[in-house]
């Protein structure tokens, strides 16, 4: 494989207009251990391994482009958060972030529960073991088979999203002779310091019910007069990829404010109180995600604090962490195809996947790190921007980073932090073909979701 040096644009950039970047970093062959998974490494030989296995080894047996998981990584995370949270609090994984039935399976094994929002995710979660009890099904419009299969299934509790799926879960658990328990998910008017898509506890969105006018309330009164229904808590999400936890106060606040009103009117105390998740992570060498335990102590001070004042019982907290469990533990690893300097702008590297296999640049103007990983190099930093093979302008991977000047097609490059939302949210745009998850651990690598075919295109082309 050729290892010619490219023309190339801009090496150095004092100010961008737009991307995270102000300068390159003093040395592009480094691995920031806040972004990458926690075993992966470069070897003598500048060779990036995950696992113990070397990149190389793995594009030659998994192809390109591929999601690579540290398993060993997943489980570490899942554990620090059980463990910070203990025995009397609850950890639900959001499966959204990434579901599969391995994943299941570890989180089983680790003690955490699952956070389902989909027939699919339901579906998965139990083919794979994990009890029904410890499952917590969201959305804001389930269906009618999705209710009855929760409800047949004894899921552990049903987050209501509306006033009419408080009668709709209740008339389902009442035909079928069962008592449901069930959240009622408010909005408690926090405006969440992240994109406006994906801060969720303002009143102009689609999820919950609003906590202004007395709603909220309304809610938990309608919901407590239902036979169908036992009305275990409240729970509260204010948005995604979030490092202040100065919204998780106030919203706390105001959800133990609601709970001190519905003992005051209906003489019962909630016993639960779900505050979300939305912890962020590390993309890049600039962000400064907190540890597990120091949230659980934050979380657990607020709402001890606030009940306290209230002269309530501190009810069990919950907490769902997706992104902030499998985010960090993989990496999407590309090979590079065209390389292609834009005059006194930047070199534009496209590589074999793009947007398909990750839409959040596009989506949400996500910041990501990328690396030359099939070697190191001592070249000069250039300015580039890693784009897909899409038919579209849009098709960006990481914004503006820098990779070294001799950078050639065939080298292999990673992005790390790729675990959530990446392949939960890829799609076959232009008819590609989405990558495999392969899980790496302790030396063996093992596929966990295959890659698609073109079989499996046609097999459901069926005009």
């Amino acid at each position: 494989m050729s290892r010619s040096a490219h023309p190339a644009g801009p090496r150095h950039a004092d100010v961008l207009t737009e991307g995270h970047y102000t300068a390159p970093p003093a040395d592009l062959n480094a691995l920031d251990p806040k972004v990458w998974a926690h075993t992966v490494s470069r070897n003598e030989d500048g060779v990036v391994s995950v696992g113990g296995i070397d990149v190389a080894t793995l594009a030659e047996e998994f192809g390109t482009p591929a999601y690579f998981m540290d398993e060993a990584d997943f489980r570490a995370r899942a554990r620090a958060w059980r463990t910070a949270f203990g025995h009397d609090a609850d950890v639900f994984y959001a499966g959204k972030a990434f579901l599969s039935r391995a994943v299941v399976r570890w989180l089983h094994e680790e003690g955490l529960n699952l956070d389902v929002c989909s027939g699919g995710e339901l579906t998965t979660a139990l083919s794979a073991g994990m009890p029904a009890d410890r499952i917590a099904f969201h959305g804001n419009n389930k269906s009618t088979e999705e209710i009855t299969k929760a409800v047949e299934s004894g899921v552990g509790r049903i987050v209501l999203d509306s006033f009419q799926e408080i009668v709709r879960v209740a008339h389902i658990a009442q035909s079928l002779g069962k008592r449901q328990r069930v959240q009622i998910r408010v909005t408690v008017g926090v405006e969440a310091h992240t994109h406006e898509f994906i801060a969720t506890a303002h009143e102009d969105q689609k999820f919950g019910i609003a906590l202004a006018d007395g709603q909220a309330a309304e809610a938990v009164r309608r919901a407590l007069a239902l036979d169908g229904l036992e009305v275990v808590g409240i729970h509260s999400h204010i948005g995604s990829q979030i490092f202040d936890m100065a919204g998780f106060e106030v919203a706390a606040r105001r959800v133990v404010a609601l709970l001190a009103a519905v003992r005051d009117e209906h003489g019962v105390e909630l016993p639960e109180i779900d505050l979300g998740g939305g912890l962020g992570i590390a993309y890049t060498s600039e962000d400064d995600p907190r540890d597990p335990h120091e949230i659980a102590k934050a979380l657990n001070e607020i709402v001890t604090r606030e009940c306290e004042a209230a002269k309530l019982r501190t009810p069990r907290i919950s907490v769902e962490p997706g992104r902030a469990i499998v985010g960090p533990t993989a990496f999407t690893l590309y090979e590079v195809g065209t390389i292609k300097p834009l005059d006194g702008l930047r070199t534009y590297v496209s590589v074999d996947g793009g947007m398909s296999d990750n839409i959040r640049t596009a989506l949400y103007d996500a910041e990501y790190s990328v690396a030359l990983v099939s070697r190191a190099s001592d070249a000069e930093p250039m300015l580039v921007r890693v784009v897909g093979k899409h038919c579209e302008s849009g098709d960006i991977v990481v914004r503006d980073a820098f990779l070294p000047a001799d950078l050639a097609p065939g080298d292999l490059i990673a992005v790390p932090a790729t675990g959530a939302y990446c392949r939960s949210m890829a799609s076959n745009y232009n008819h590609a073909l989405r990558p495999p998850v392969v899980a790496v651990n302790d030396g063996e690598a093992r596929v966990i979701v295959r890659r698609e075919t073109e079989e499996d295109l046609l097999r459901l082309d069926v005009g």
